[in-house]
C-alpha cells in the first residue's frame, strides 16, 4: 500500500534548517492501522501529512499504491488527495448550519456524480459508522464522540484507499473516544481500510495493528 524510502523532510524557521524527518524508510500495508507515537516535535504528523499528499518531502520517495506522490505537480495531487484519502481531525471541522447528511456529502459535491447518487452515497457512509437516524440533525444537536463519526462517514465517502487521523479523540471523553477508536479498527478489518493515527494517548494506541514511535525525525525501537 505505501513504500517510504529515505524520506527526509527539512523546514527553515528564521533562515535556520530544521530536520522533521531524517532518512525514514518504512512500509505500510493494505488495510494496517498503524499508529505514530513520539513527543512534540517528534516528526509523526509530518510522516502521516507526506503519506497523505499534504506537504512534499525534501528527498527521498513515498510511493502509495504505486504513486510516487511527491513528484505530482499541485494540481495532480489535489486530484489524487480527493480521491484517495480521507482525514479526521481533532477538531471535528462540521460546517454549523449543514445536516449530518449534508456534511458527509461536502466532497462528493466536486465529483460528476448526480445530486441522488451523492445522497445515497452519504446516506451508506453515515449507516456504517451506525448515524443514519441523525442524518438531519445539525451538528450542535449532536453529541462530540457523533460529530467525530459524522467527520469519519465524511472521511470515507469517497471510498478512499487511506484514512489518516490526527489525534482523533483528543476531544472526547472516554466512551466517545473509545467508540471512534472502535470504529476505526472496524474499518480496517472489515472494508480493509489503510489506517494511519497520529496519537500521545497509549490507550487509543492499543486499538492499532501496529505501533511506531518517532523522536527527532527518526524512526525508534520500543
Amino acid at each position: 500500500m505505501v513504500s517510504i524510502r529515505d524520506l527526509s523532510k527539512v523546514f527553515y524557521r528564521g533562515g535556520q534548517p530544521v530536520q522533521a524527518l531524517d532518512n525514514i524508510s518504512l512500509d505500510i500495508p493494505s488495510g494496517e492501522f498503524l499508529v505514530l507515537m513520539g513527543p512534540s516535535g517528534s516528526g509523526k504528523s509530518t510522516l502521516m501529512h507526506l503519506i497523505a499528499g499534504m506537504e512534499r518531502a525534501t528527498q527521498g520517495t513515498c510511493e502509495v499504491h504505486g504513486v510516487d506522490v511527491a513528484k505530482l505537480d499541485e494540481s495532480s495531487l489535489a486530484d489524487w488527495r480527493s480521491r484517495n484519502v480521507g482525514f479526521v481531525f481533532q477538531t471535528f471541522n462540521l460546517i454549523p448550519v449543514l445536516t449530518a447528511l449534508e456534511n458527509v456529502e461536502m466532497p462528493l459535491l466536486l465529483t460528476k456524480l448526480s445530486p441522488a447518487r451523492r445522497r445515497e452515497m452519504a446516506e451508506a457512509a453515515l449507516d456504517l459508522v451506525g448515524l443514519s437516524d441523525r442524518a438531519a440533525h445539525l451538528p450542535k444537536q449532536l453529541s462530540g464522540g457523533q460529530e467525530q463519526r459524522v467527520a469519519i462517514a465524511r472521511a470515507i465517502v469517497t471510498d478512499p484507499l487511506l484514512i489518516v487521523a490526527d489525534e482523533p479523540t483528543g476531544n472526547l471523553d472516554a466512551h466517545s473516544a473509545q467508540e471512534v477508536l472502535e470504529l476505526l479498527q472496524a474499518l480496517s478489518h472489515e472494508p480493509g481500510k489503510t489506517i494511519i493515527m497520529v496519537t500521545h494517548d497509549p490507550k487509543a494506541a492499543a486499538y492499532g495493528s501496529r505501533v511506531l514511535h518517532l523522536e527527532k525525525g527518526s524512526l525508534v525501537a520500543c
